[in-house]
Parts: structure tokens; C-alpha cells; sequence
């Protein structure tokens, strides 16, 4: 079972859980992760469930207990500092699950061992408990992501409309205020909880989706407590301990030479000063090498091709036509220049990618549906390839007893459709309160449509372990943007509406997949239920409180500061586009945009249609956008992340496979909490002692020159 535990972190750590602000990519391989999970299935099968036959199963009130929800709190603290900082940075986020897991173990075990010294240790930690905990912190720390502090929510802003340059007027501009945000995400994030309830048994007994992502996360958790598991489990800790001490250190250690503007080792020119002037550089990040290590080989390599082909290539010429494509008196921040090359293409690239990954999963979804009315089954076919699966299987053991339990705790209908339908009216009246743009009706609208749009992406979910949440979002934008028009706000009212679908969709997609993990631990449907509604409520309140440290230490959303929040500009675009149309882009730039739109969603279709053999090769139009707007600075930490793990790999890959999860998040967690006390120390006026920076040996000469005299 250490093995299978090994294997199972292995799969969870080279999932993608996000890449732009919420859509790279829930593409977690997988077509690989998938197979893994049925192998993995095929072997454990019959033995998991007989190796806790000795162990009771606790009700479903015992899951619920003190120690869980106040561990589960703790490291809601630290996994939304950490998502919080990656969300300002580049945006990308993978999965921190296996984090999640070893930390909320190695906590409740310390816990555990303590009272059981003094002698009153009355409950056991079980797995159960610690599914507990895991939905919780994932959905606390889910927030972070999901408020759009990186996206739509700080959109809004007069800091990022003043880049847009169209639609900054009053009407389409909303500070970030800590009381609204709060209130905002507390209408908005529970309503999702509520929609798919009552589709729980359907989606997770009767059609048996896959949800590889839950899959991989309970064969975690049953690893860890078995007696070889919570061996390997241990040691895992202690590695990711070592690793975040040093990567805490090494953060602290920099802060020391950040004393100005580009200075200290994250503005080392690593590759030469030319290069780094096209921000080709090697920025010393634990971090992203951390974050390499964890996403796929694909998206890595995928992110260094797109930095290659944009600020190795495309910039350096468009930037050749300053005076012919655009005034060549505009400042580098516009719009109405060599910017609106970088932001509009990177979104033509994320709107095709999205449109294709849309239609994908739909059509797989409709396919499913018309063969199980075809064929009159109960059982929907859910391989990745959309085949038919046999209709006709013995049950097994494991599958019996799930399933038993599973159905005996059901959550009553009554509370499903009453909970929905009064958050709704709640939602309905006091959304327009917070946000007078968004009129009732919109939010109406968005109810009455939101359950559907819920069940095709938790569906879509459970076939391929892609959540669209952010695409339905981008769909809000437009529809809900034109609908309302410049002069009334369109702007705000897209945004706004974006993080209305988002939050909706998103959360019943993540329920699901918190259902099959707790389905194949034994969880109660009603503790997973309870969990995740605490989980949401603890992050409506800690994202916002750590957002809100962000934005006061920090200059947030400047193209050229620490936390660029490079997706705010994006998701504001989007927002103008919908309302205004594309007058306002400079020469060519839209002819680029259909290009590169068309590419991607060709790049996607090709990458479906060739064999798995072929396809791993082809890069990711996703990923390759991100640096479009960013740099390649943070692909090449990645690069290198990812190359550790091969070299790794390559030598001892069962050691790899164990370790290399615990490493990663090691490094993440320690440069990732560094961000607290950073920004405490810069809200007390304490500022680093030096500046180090690199200059050319003319300007040096000219600096020696100034100082001599």
C-alpha cells in the first residue's frame, strides 16, 4: 500500500490544477491521469475496502470534529497566502493537494499522539477525518482563486481600468473594499453548494463517473493510513519540512537586497542584460521551480515555446512598426500600442483554447446522453475517448460497500432546493446593493440558467477532469456585458457576472469531486457536505483578509511590480471588447487576434484527433499564452523545476515519484508564507538595507563617473 500511496502522489503531483486565473488547466494528463486511476482500480479493487474491514466507520457527526476544522483552518491560512501569491504573480496554479493531504495528516497525528501521552485521546484519526479536513482546506484555499483577486474581482479596479485606457469612468470602476469583497463572496459561493446536491448517487453511483482528480486524492488517503503508508507519509513530511525551511530562509535572504526597483536576485540578468531586457532571465523563484516540478512535462515546455515565440520573436518585430502599426509617442503601458499586441492576442489565444475545450467536453457530454437513451441504460459511458463502456459488471466488494454507505446518509431534497432557492433571493436582493450596476434581473437571469450550466460542467468534470468554471465566467462577461451596455456600467456588470457563473459552476463541479473522495474513503456524503460549506465560509473571509494584506504592502496590478496580476487586464478587456467592440485596437492587431484564435483552436483539434503518442509532443495553446503578456522569466524557474525532476527521475524514479511532491510543495510553502511576514515588514515602514543591482559596463562607467564627482 506505500507503493500505491506513492503512485497516487505521483499522479495527483503532475496535475495542472490552474493555469489563467482558472482554466489551465484542470488539463490534469488526462489521458494518463485517467489510466493510472483505472490501473490502479484494477489492482486495489478488491483489497482496499477488506484492509479497513477491522476498522469501524465513524457516523457521520464523529467525522465532523474540533481538531479537524481547526487544523483545517490553519492551513486554509497558508495554502490561500500561497494561492494568493501565485495568483498575483503569474496566475498559475497546480495542484496543492498533495500538500493539502501530508500536512492535514502529519497536524492531526501530532495532535493525536499528544492528548494520547496525557491519556485522553477518546477518538482516533481516521481516514474519514481527514477527508474532513481536505475538502475543507481545498475549498477554503479554493476561494483565493475563485474570488477573482487575480481576474474579474480586481478587474474592477481603478488601478487596472487607468491601463485599459477605454470604459474608466465611475460607472465601470470599483475599488476593492475588504467589507464588500467579504460580503460579495459570501453571497456568491455557497449557492453552487446547493445546485447539484440532489444529482450526487446519479453522478457518482448510477453513471459512475471517473472524477480522476477525487480518484487519486482518496488512493492518497487510504495509502496514509495503513501502517507502510503512514511510513512513507512521515517521511514524506519530514522532506517537506526540510524544504520549506530552506525555502524560507532563502526568501528572507533576498529581501535583504531588494532595497529599489529591480534590484536583488529577481532581477539577476542570468542570461545577459540584453536578454533580460526581453525578460529572459533566471529570477532565483523556489516557488516556480517548485510549481515546474509539479505541472506536466507539457505545460512546462509549452510555457518555455510560448515565451520563445513572443518575446523572442513576435514583440521584437511588432515593436520594429512603432510609427507605422502605432504612435511611436505612446508610452509603453498603452493600449493603443505595442501592449494591446500582447494583452489582445494572449486573449484571442485563451478564448480559442476555451471555445474548443467548451465545445469538447460538451459534445462529449450530449454523445453520453444519446447513447444511454439508445440504449435505455442507466450506466452512462464515461472512457476518455467517448467508446461506449460494458453496461453489464459484477459489483465487487469495495464497490458494495461504498455504495452502501454512500446512500445511507442523505442529505433531504428539502434542504438542497430550499437552500438554493433562498440564497438565490438573498443573492437576488442584496448583490444590486453591493454592486448597482448588476440590476436584479441580471442576477435572476443567472440563476435560473446557473443549475443547468452546473450539471454540464460538474458532468464534463467527471469525464475528463476539466472544470470550465472560468469559461462559463468568460461567457458571463460578454453575454451580460453587451446586455447592459457602456453607459450603464457593461463593464462592471460583465465582471461582476463573470464572478457570479464562475463561482457557481466551479463550486459544483469542486462538491463533486469532493463526493468521489469521500465515496471511495467512506466519508459521509452529509460530512463532506458540512465540510465543504465551512471550508467555503472560512475562505470567504480568509482570501479577503489576505488579499487585503496584499494590496496595502504591495503595488498590486503595475505591469512592472512584484504582483502584476497579469489576468486583471485581461479579464478587463474582455469586458470592453463585449461592450465597445474592437475600434479602439491599433493597426493589424485584430487581424493577429483571428490568427492566433484560429491557430489554437486548430493546435487543440489536431491534438485531439492524433494519437496519444503523438499528441504528448504537441504544446498546450494555453500555456504557451501566458507568457505572451508575463515573459518567459517564470517559464524558465519552471524549466528548471521540471528539469530536477527528469534528472530525478532518471536516477531513482520510485524515489522521484515518492519525494518529488513533498520537495515541491516544500519549496512553494516556504517562499510562498514568506509573503506574510514581507508584508508586515512593509506595513511597519521596515525596508531591506540594500539595493543589488546589475548594470552594462557604459553605464557603470557613467554611474562611476557621477559618484567621482
Amino acid at each position: 500500500m506505500a507503493t500505491d500511496a506513492a503512485a497516487a502522489a505521483a499522479a495527483l503531483a503532475h496535475d495542472a490544477d490552474a493555469v489563467e486565473s482558472g482554466n489551465l488547466l484542470r488539463r490534469r494528463n488526462v489521458g494518463s491521469n485517467a489510466d493510472d486511476a483505472h490501473a490502479e482500480e484494477g489492482e486495489e479493487e478488491a483489497s482496499v475496502e477488506r484492509a479497513f474491514l477491522d476498522k469501524p466507520v465513524p457516523t457521520w457527526t464523529e467525522q465532523l470534529t474540533l481538531r479537524a476544522f481547526v487544523v483545517g483552518f490553519i492551513l486554509s491560512i497558508l495554502f490561500s497566502v500561497i494561492v494568493m501569491k501565485l495568483n498575483l504573480t503569474t496566475g498559475i496554479i497546480p495542484s496543492l493537494n498533495v500538500s493539502a493531504s501530508l500536512l492535514a495528516f502529519f497536524l492531526v497525528r501530532l495532535w493525536t499522539s499528544a492528548i494520547e501521552r496525557m491519556g485522553l485521546l477518546k477518538q482516533p484519526f481516521t481516514r474519514q477525518e481527514n477527508t474532513v479536513i481536505q475538502t475543507c482546506v481545498v475549498s477554503a484555499y479554493g476561494i483565493a482563486f475563485s474570488g477573482g483577486f487575480g481576474s474579474y474581482l480586481f478587474a474592477m479596479s481603478e488601478t487596472i481600468a487607468k491601463q485599459a485606457t477605454e470604459a474608466n469612468d465611475p460607472m465601470n470602476i470599483k475599488n476593492p473594499q475588504l467589507g464588500w469583497i467579504i460580503c460579495f463572496l459570501l453571497l456568491v459561493s455557497f449557492v453552487g453548494l446547493f445546485a447539484l446536491v440532489p444529482m450526487r448517487k446519479v453522478m457518482i453511483v448510477d453513471y459512475k463517473l471517473t472524477y480522476p482528480s477525487g480518484t487519486a486524492t482518496a488512493y492518497l488517503i487510504n495509502g496514509f493510513h495503513t501502517p507502510q503508508g503512514a511510513e512513507l507519509a512521515k517521511k514524506q513530511v519530514r522532506t517537506l519540512g526540510k524544504y520549506f525551511s530552506l525555502s524560507f530562509v532563502w526568501a528572507f535572504f533576498q529581501w535583504f537586497y531588494t532595497a529599489g526597483d529591480d534590484c536583488g536576485f529577481s532581477s539577476f540578468p542570468t542570461l545577459g542584460l540584453e536578454a533580460y531586457k526581453n525578460r529572459f532571465y533566471f529570477d532565483f523563484s523556489a516557488t516556480y521551480v517548485g510549481v515546474g516540478m509539479i505541472c506536466p512535462y507539457l505545460v512546462n515546455v509549452s510555457l518555455m515555446l510560448g515565451g520563445i515565440l513572443s518575446w523572442g520573436v513576435m514583440w521584437p518585430l511588432i515593436s520594429r512598426k512603432k510609427g507605422i502599426w502605432y504612435s511611436a509617442s505612446l508610452p509603453a503601458s498603452s493600449l493603443h500600442g505595442l501592449q494591446a499586441y500582447k494583452v489582445f492576442i494572449t486573449i484571442a489565444v485563451i478564448l480559442g483554447d476555451g471555445l474548443f475545450n467548451f465545445l469538447m467536453v460538451f459534445g462529449k457530454t450530449v454523445i453520453a446522453f444519446i447513447d444511454m437513451y439508445k440504449k435505455k441504460s442507466k450506466s452512462l459511458p464515461v472512457s476518455d475517448n467517448g467508446t461506449p463502456v460494458a453496461t453489464v459488471e459484477a459489483e465487487s466488494f469495495d464497490d458494495k460497500r461504498r455504495k452502501e454507505l454512500f446512500v445511507r446518509d442523505q442529505i433531504p431534497k428539502t434542504i438542497a432546493f430550499g437552500g438554493y432557492v433562498i440564497l438565490a433571493v438573498v443573492t437576488i436582493v442584496c448583490l444590486p446593493h453591493i454592486i448597482p450596476q448588476l440590476k436584479w434581473y441580471y442576477v435572476l437571469v443567472a440563476y435560473i440558467f446557473a443549475p443547468t450550466l452546473a450539471f454540464c460542467n460538474a458532468y464534463g468534470c467527471g469525464l475528463t477532469d476539466w472544470s470550465l468554471a472560468s469559461t462559463y465566467g468568460k461567457v458571463g462577461i460578454f453575454v451580460f456585458g453587451t446586455w447592459a451596455g457602456a453607459s450603464h456600467g457593461g463593464v462592471l456588470v460583465g465582471l461582476a457576472a463573470c464572478g457570479v457563473m464562475m463561482n457557481i459552476v466551479g463550486t459544483a463541479a469542486d462538491l463533486m469531486q469532493d463526493f468521489k473522495t469521500g465515496y471511495m474513503t467512506l466519508a459521509s456524503p452529509r460530512s463532506m457536505f458540512v465540510s465543504q460549506v465551512i471550508g467555503t465560509a472560512m475562505g470567504c473571509v480568509v482570501s479577503p483578509c489576505v488579499f487585503w494584506l496584499f494590496y496595502k504592502s504591495f503595488n498590486i496590478g503595475a505591469s512592472d511590480s512584484a504582483y502584476p496580476a497579469p489576468y486583471t487586464i485581461m479579464y478587463r478587456n474582455m469586458a470592453i471588447l463585449g461592450v465597445d467592440g474592437f475600434s479602439v485596437l491599433p493597426k493589424h492587431c485584430l487581424t493577429l487576434c483571428y490568427i492566433f484564435f484560429a491557430a489554437a483552436f486548430a493546435i487543440n483539434v489536431i491534438k485531439d484527433r492524433l494519437p496519444k503518442k503523438v499528441s504528448k509532443f504537441i504544446p498546450i495553446p494555453m500555456a504557451m499564452a501566458i507568457p505572451f503578456y508575463l515573459g518567459p522569466y517564470f517559464a524558465i524557474d519552471m524549466f528548471i523545476g521540471s528539469t530536477i525532476l527528469f534528472c530525478w527521475e532518471w536516477m531513482n524514479k520510485a524515489d522521484a515519484q515518492a519525494f518529488a511532491p513533498a520537495v515541491a510543495s516544500g519549496l512553494m510553502c516556504g517562499d510562498g508564507i514568506w509573503a506574510l511576514p514581507q508584508a508586515v515588514l512593509s506595513l511597519a515602514n521596515v525596508n531591506p538595507p540594500i539595493c543589488m543591482k546589475f548594470l552594462s559596463r557604459a553605464a557603470n562607467a557613467k554611474v562611476d563617473a557621477f559618484l567621482g564627482n
